[in-house]
């Protein structure tokens, strides 16, 4: 079966009208398209190049088409279609289908890609792919005994993970690694890369020029398979900075800006390119994280043009030949053509941006940090700060650290430490080892500060708090990218602020929201008045960088020989086995299984903190699902009424229930249904305990595509005033469904009593997803094709 999929799938490598015959080994096929650059990927690929002649071509037969000027996130994107000739391309409208250059998954959702990539019978990815340890580690004490005891409570998931690895081709960065997204930075990302990741915050790479896109792992087994993946073509939102970032002013402040502009869904289905001359007064780190916090407005990615301060970044992590080669492409890719048109202009001065501070609960509610205390007090949230936490995926720069070490050195020289607990999370090992050799790690723990493990740790939840009981009204404040209700500690009453790393230090030292570093005094030890100086530090190590320990295993020339065991008495990994076709009928009478009210992100429908365990095995994993959606019903969480037996329980209970008895349901929802991290599971959860369709005001894009996969149908109210006549009880029905086609609303009957609603329910399916769905999800449907 593997044979016949590679043979249909992987037979040319379309440069414009030229084809290259298929080569014997997909790895060998896929190189031998990126020979015209002597330039390897990265010190990792060694015999896969950089693609920037072969991207120019394809780049030329578009501009050809299109006849106009291009945004630069035209041109990334366009360079990687599989057919540029005949492609149909209209922003928001066409589903382009493209060749990726890698894959990179981080080790909670990278399980079950991989269980999904077992299944499809393949013997090695197709392109470059990676796997990354980072989520499990949970943070108690500190780095080296944390990241000790992870490696024992998950010795068997990280055997999993790196025998795969070996087996299938894959590079393996074992847990201490640090965090995906930094390691992408350091050693993958470069200008004019199309990647995926199964993680929302992979986009970070757009601070090296590079569209990186937040996918589920399904998405992932396409590319990895050689399959070409499916995007639909998204829109252009272009940010014109101007002015200069100084003073306390970071580039935190530009993306919690523009959240507070766009919200959490403004970016949907469209890409955020910054342009403009304030881009060069930001650091390439900066970039990235303007970039990776982009997933919290819904942004399909985001992305930097090409300029010096990516050039310097490349040199410092050994990358001079990437940054040389880029500069030879810099005008024909890797800039925006002039006078190339956005669907929208967003317009930021540099010059008069005030430092932000956005939340509590979302991460789009923005108070310049002027307003903060005032908004707090107003607001009610608590004033006085319980914890302050810096780094993560999204501030754990070594220009991060340095300048938060200036800040702490200020305050300590008039004799004050961090009032409140101070956690540092180094982004990779190669920060860690840098920050440490220099000194700033020793100013952290003088500070009052504890150095916690190289992984993403209490930004998702992994943190095994004890200062405060669940339910206990408080306050923290992070450098973090998302703050929804619970996330970090598990406690629905945490308040969560997001700011700069700079602001969280200096409200660390405070103790209190309604501090303001830039107005306001604090008192020295000596009794003495004194205002914080504003922060600085060196973008990059004088020193260069230290690598630290050597944490990548590649795989081995072949991996035949390799055994990837899974015990089935495991309560962590699981084999998948196939979901049940559709059987060719209309989905008649479905029950409601839930109402949600409000927000319902993937962390209430699949939560993550102790849950994370359980992300190789889906049965298992399947009992929080919808833990924490509020139910219309009662406004309570995880507390449904079971409409087959009158009796109240949990959501995985009732929908078990449901299951056994054979009765099929739908989950309804609200706005933006699915927003935040790309975890597949909220979506295998549903298909697996029976689910049958999602029926929503609007989609978040990843979770839309997450259920396409699984052979759910993700609809939404042509009216979203129809959502108040989805009751509880209601029987749902969606007819005609041997019809459907795309573009082709589905017909809706809901039933309340003797009395019949008749709805209509969009829908964003294309011919090859409608696929999906008939075969029940597109691993079922790949294995059709390889059987054809």
């Amino acid at each position: 079966m593997a044979a016949r999929l590679m043979s249909a799938q992987a037979q040319v490598c379309r440069l414009g009208k030229h084809v290259v015959p298929e080569g014997p080994v997909v790895r060998q096929f896929h190189a031998s398209c990126y020979t015209a650059s002597k330039v390897a990927l990265s010190k990792f690929d060694s015999d896969v190049f950089l693609p920037y002649e072969k991207l120019n071509k394809r780049l030329e037969v578009v501009r050809g088409r299109l006849n106009r000027p291009l945004t630069l996130s035209e041109k990334v994107l366009y360079s990687h279609l599989d057919d540029p000739a005949n492609q149909d391309i209209e922003r928001g409208t066409s589903y382009l289908r493209l060749r990726p250059d890698r894959v990179a998954m981080q080790d909670a959702t990278a399980q079950m890609a991989l269980l999904q990539f077992i299944s499809s019978g393949l013997k090695k990815v197709a392109v470059p792919s990676t796997v990354h340890c980072d989520h499990l580690i949970e943070a108690q004490v500190g780095g080296p005994k944390d990241l000790a005891r992870a490696k024992d409570l998950n010795k068997e998931v990280y055997d999993f993970l790196a025998s795969t690895c070996a087996k299938y081709g894959l590079g393996f960065w074992k847990p201490g690694s640090g965090i995906i997204h930094q390691i992408i930075l350091e050693n993958y990302a470069f200008p004019g890369l199309l990647m995926i990741g199964t993680d929302s915050h992979t986009p970070n790479g757009g601070g090296l020029g590079g569209l990186c896109i937040g996918v589920g792992g399904a998405d992932a087994v396409d590319v990895m398979a050689d399959i070409p993946w499916e995007l639909k073509c998204p829109k252009v939102i272009g940010v014109n900075l101007t002015g200069k970032i100084s003073g306390w002013t970071s580039p935190k402040d530009v993306i919690l800006k523009v959240a507070d502009i766009l919200t959490v869904k403004g970016g949907t289905g469209a890409i955020i390119e910054y342009h403009g001359k304030g881009v060069d007064s930001i650091s390439c780190t900066g970039m990235a994280t303007i970039c990776n916090m982009g997933a919290e407005i819904g942004a399909t990615t985001s992305l930097f043009p090409f300029n010096q301060r990516m050039a310097d970044y490349l040199k410092s992590t050994g990358r001079g030949g990437i940054a040389s080669e880029a500069q030879k492409y810099q005008g024909k890719i890797l800039s925006p053509d002039k006078n190339c048109e956005y669907d929208e202009l967003i317009e930021i001065n540099l010059d008069t941006l005030e430092p932000h501070v956005n939340g509590p609960f979302t991460p789009d509610l923005g108070h310049p940090i002027s307003k903060l205390g005032a908004n707090s007090k107003k607001n009610g949230y608590p004033l006085d700060i319980r914890v302050g936490l810096i780094g993560s995926c999204t501030n754990s720069s070594y220009e991060d650290m340095g300048r938060c070490a200036s800040i702490a050195k200020d305050a300590m020289s008039h004799g004050l430490k961090s009032k409140i607990p101070f956690n540092v999370t180094p982004g990779s090992e190669q920060i860690r080892a840098t920050i440490e050799r220099d000194g700033i790690s020793e100013v952290f723990d003088k500070f009052g500060g504890t150095v916690l493990a190289n992984a993403c740790g209490p930004c998702i939840g992994q943190w095994d708090r004890q200062d405060v009981k669940k339910g206990d009204k408080n306050t923290i404040v992070t450098s973090y990218n998302r703050n929804f209700t619970g996330r970090n500690d598990a406690n629905p009453a945490t308040h969560c602020f997001v700011t700069s790393p700079e602001l969280v230090t200096a409200l660390s030292i405070a103790g209190r929201l309604d501090f303001n570093p830039l107005t306001d005094e604090l008192t020295g030890s000596d009794g003495k008045k004194f205002k914080l100086k504003a922060p600085f530090g060196d973008e990059l190590p004088a020193k260069g960088f230290d690598p630290g320990q050597d944490t990548y295993t590649a795989p081995p020339p072949t991996g035949d020989k390799v055994k990837v065991a899974v015990d089935p008495k495991s309560t962590r990994l699981q084999l998948l086995e196939p979901f049940d076709k559709w059987n060719g009928n209309d989905l008649t009478d479905l029950t409601v299984l839930i109402k949600v009210k409000g927000k319902c992100t993937t962390d209430h429908i699949s939560a993550a903190g102790p849950w994370l365990k359980y992300r190789g095995h889906l049965d298992n994993i399947s009992n929080n699902m919808f833990i924490g959606a509020t139910n219309y019903e009662n406004n309570e969480m995880n507390n449904i009424k079971n409409q087959r037996s009158g009796s109240w329980g949990g959501v995985p209970d009732v929908a078990r229930d449901y299951k056994a008895n054979g009765v099929k349901w739908v989950a309804v929802g609200d706005e933006n249904y699915g927003e935040g991290s790309s975890r597949e599971h909220a979506a295998l959860e549903p298909r697996h305990l029976g689910g049958r369709a999602i029926i929503v005001k609007s989609f978040a894009r990843i979770h839309e595509t997450n259920l396409k996969k699984q052979g759910l149908l993700p609809l939404t109210f042509a009216n979203p005033a129809d959502y108040d006549k989805i009751q509880p009880t209601s029987k749902i029905s969606l007819l005609n469904l041997k019809s459907l086609a795309p573009g082709k609303p589905v017909e809706c009957e809901v039933k309340n009593g003797d009395k019949v609603d008749k709805i209509t329910l969009n829908h964003t399916l294309n011919d090859l997803q409608i696929g999906w769905f008939k075969a029940g999800s597109a691993l079922n449907r790949m294995k059709e094709l390889a059987a054809q």
